[in-house]
């Protein structure tokens, strides 16, 4: 019987951690969802010879190169993944989208708002996604579909969270995400866009906020911590807390909404539950329910493993995937992609500018969503 797949060649700029996590979806997604396409690592890209050598005979790339200017200008490339810091996703995504590839980007999208629109109108006509996983977390999912069967109601308030203890270790201090030029920011960038990214996935935009930020090392070029006070455009009040000196916590990502039938409750740290709790429930009943979201019945429950087999970490860019190529071979669209990008992207500026000035700043719709019209 003949092969119908189509092959998609991918080229990867970056071979670091997250590279490790990309490189084992593209291995694994065929596995969990069928999708009419076969993917072929063709080539990664980095700077460092011998370790990009041994990253690709790690996870089955079959070229290494060090010019990525070259890499996405070739005819032979139908897909390009970037996974290097914030400050080149710019520079490729731009070049890579005049040679009409599809993108595969790391969060956060830009430097910038700025940057971001710039990045998100180069990208009207092709492909993209970003790499907000923890949408596809399975309890994150079913929390969505929870909420848009309306078993919450009016949402009254979202509390978010997301801190890790990478910042009180003295070596990381070394690395590109504790340098502003590369980086952009610290904690804002690195953390607070995942939960921002979450908050408006679940609650919608946000309309106006009040932050402050904080180094805790002195002479650290980036901020450590942020916390941001926020009212969405559904008239809920939210609450944002991410830092790198969150000790004891490894990567403690979650959140909690309140509202008028019931209210949600997650942490990565036990990616697997969801708490839920129904207010229509007889009062004698009204408890907390912790669900295990492993099916039956629940997102990707039919894609990964028997009910209560627990997923993990890589599952969820194996999904991300999985659904980007399946909306693809239908032509429909995928999110989150460049466009729900800037607007994270706007909430991230708007924290540094009322971090700075400490005031409430208003998100404007032009700044959340006015890039169709740029160049």
């Amino acid at each position: 019987m003949p092969d119908t797949t189509k092959q998609l060649n991918i080229a990867m700029i970056g071979s670091g951690s997250i590279a490790r996590a990309h490189s084992n979806a593209f291995h694994q997604v065929a596995h969990f969802f069928e999708i009419p396409y076969s993917l072929n690592l063709k080539v990664v890209c980095g700077r460092n010879q011998s370790k990009l050598e041994a990253f690709a005979r790690l996870w089955g790339w079959a070229e290494t190169a060090t010019d990525w200017e070259n890499v996405v200008a070739r005819k032979d490339i139908d897909v390009v993944d970037i996974a290097v810091p914030n400050a080149l996703h710019a520079p490729i995504a731009l070049a890579a989208a005049r040679a009409g590839k599809m993108l595969f980007c790391e969060k956060p999208l830009a430097l910038s708002l700025a940057e971001a629109q710039t990045m998100a109108a180069a990208a009207r006509d092709v492909r993209n996604l970003v790499w907000f996983n923890y949408r596809r977390v399975p309890a994150v999912a079913f929390a969505k579909q929870l909420i848009d069967e309306g078993r919450l109601g009016q949402a009254y308030h979202y509390r978010a969270y997301y801190f890790n203890q990478s910042g009180a270790d003295p070596t990381k201090g070394q690395t590109w995400r504790y340098r502003r030029g590369e980086a952009g920011s610290g904690a804002i960038g690195d953390l607070l866009s995942h939960s921002v990214d979450m908050a408006i996935y679940l609650n919608g935009e946000i309309a106006e906020l009040s932050a402050m930020k904080h180094t805790f090392i002195p002479g650290r070029d980036v901020d450590d911590a942020v916390i941001v006070m926020a009212r969405f455009v559904n008239g809920s009040l939210g609450s944002f807390e991410a830092s790198r000196f969150g000790v004891g916590r490894r990567n403690g990502n979650g959140f909690e909404m309140y509202a008028a039938k019931g209210s949600l409750g997650f942490d990565l740290e036990d990616m697997n539950r969801l708490r839920f709790y129904d207010a229509s429930d007889l009062a004698s009943l009204q408890a907390d329910r912790n669900i295990l979201v492993t099916g039956p019945g629940h997102p990707y429950s039919t894609n990964f493993w028997k009910p209560g087999h627990l997923v993990g970490y890589e599952h969820t860019f194996i999904a991300t995937l999985g659904d980007f190529l399946q909306n693809l071979a239908k032509g429909e669209p995928f999110h989150p992609n460049f466009e729900d990008a800037v607007k994270t992207q706007a909430v991230l500026e708007a924290v540094e500018a009322s971090a700075e000035a400490n005031n409430w700043v208003k998100l404007t719709a032009r700044n959340r969503t006015d890039f169709g019209n740029l160049p």
